[in-house]
């Protein structure tokens, strides 16, 4: 039999991170630790990480909530994920614990990133700032040595983005730097074509949500008559039915989704939103949402099994001044992770 603990956390971010709802400050998460009743060392842990303003089960009851499903759990033993289909972030840190607590380790699959054997290709990612603070951003993760950087746009005025922008591509050629954008649905649909344009010879390579979501009839006009390809981000949340997931991306045909297990489904939920993307011929990366170290690994380590050739986002692992220390590490633009550890001590984070 096992007993399921909550420990609340608060990450503190190391420099304001902004984006077009605004800027994170802190993030405050619920560890979730699975434990067998005659064996304390056989144990998993999970993390519930939603972000207040858009996670779609996010509200003043969630750790009631949460603790109203981890009771149910461990009444029952097992767990449903079908009663948690409606809430990603729950389902998220309740699988992956019991995913570690079943393998009893925190090698949770067996792939060669898993063993330690090979790296994640991952995107260096350039939070929104002025023109000075992102530059800066971007010598700095070139310096690096990733190849393919993500910007959020929609801070400043797009005339200094276009700017920089083509500061970047006056350095780097296509094939040498891949550029990807995210305007976090901050573009209006009016002028959304417009600046799509604008874009167009600076070589992007996609642009993630370029109007909020909910708007299926003018996302798809702009997937059509654009030729930046266009990657559905905050389109998928709060879509969590399999029917309607299907009905969405036939609507609105994007060239990708990126897939965030705390806020698309959970990892049962992203592989069947991986299914349909397949079924009609959508690509897709994976990109976590800003967890501490301890859902980048469950995500980091799903992903491997998905042998997708495309440079991930899992990059966030240094946001945090204190962060949980996992053997994750980026070298370059791979992320690895070490088996041998070291690992937390479980006794120490449940006295959070």
């Amino acid at each position: 039999m096992f007993k399921i603990d909550i420990v609340p956390y608060t990450l503190k971010f190391k420099k304001p991170a902004g984006t077009s709802r605004g800027v994170y400050l802190e993030h405050k998460v619920w560890y979730i630790f699975i434990i067998d009743c005659a064996d304390s060392s056989h144990y998993g842990i999970g993390e519930c990480a939603p972000l207040p303003d858009l996670s779609c089960d996010y509200s003043n009851e969630y750790e009631k909530r949460l603790n109203h499903f981890c009771r149910i759990t461990e009444e029952r033993q097992f767990l449903d994920t079908d009663i948690l289909r409606d809430y990603p972030s729950l389902l998220f840190g309740l699988e992956t614990a019991m995913r570690q607590y079943q393998q009893r380790s925190w090698q949770l699959y067996d792939t060669p990133f898993s063993r330690g054997e090979k790296g994640i290709n991952i995107n260096g990612l350039i939070w929104m700032g002025d023109f000075a603070e992102m530059k800066d951003r971007i010598e700095t993760s070139l310096d690096k040595g990733f190849r393919c950087l993500k910007l959020k746009i929609g801070a400043i005025d797009f005339k200094k983005e276009i700017e920089l922008l083509k500061y970047i591509r006056k350095q780097f050629t296509t094939d040498e730097l891949e550029l990807r954008v995210d305007a976090n649905g901050g573009f209006s649909y009016d002028d959304a074509l417009e600046k799509l344009n604008q874009l167009v010879d600076l070589g992007i390579h996609s642009i993630e949500q370029p109007i909020k979501a909910g708007q299926w009839k003018e996302m798809s006009f702009l997937c059509r008559n654009t030729s930046i390809p266009i990657a559905l981000d905050e389109e998928l949340i709060g879509i969590n039915n399999f029917d309607e997931k299907r009905r969405m991306l036939n609507a609105i045909t994007p060239q990708f989704i990126i897939l965030k297990p705390s806020l698309h489904g959970g990892i049962s939920g992203c592989e069947e939103w991986i299914a349909i993307a397949d079924e009609v011929g959508i690509s897709y990366w994976i990109t976590s949402a800003l967890e501490s170290n301890i859902g980048l690994n469950s995500v980091s380590q799903w992903c491997s099994t998905l042998n997708n050739r495309l440079p991930q986002g899992l990059g966030t692992g240094s946001l945090y001044s204190n962060n949980i220390p996992l053997p994750l590490k980026i070298e370059g633009e791979y992320l690895w992770f070490d088996p041998k550890g070291p690992f937390p001590d479980i006794n120490v984070l449940l006295n959070e």
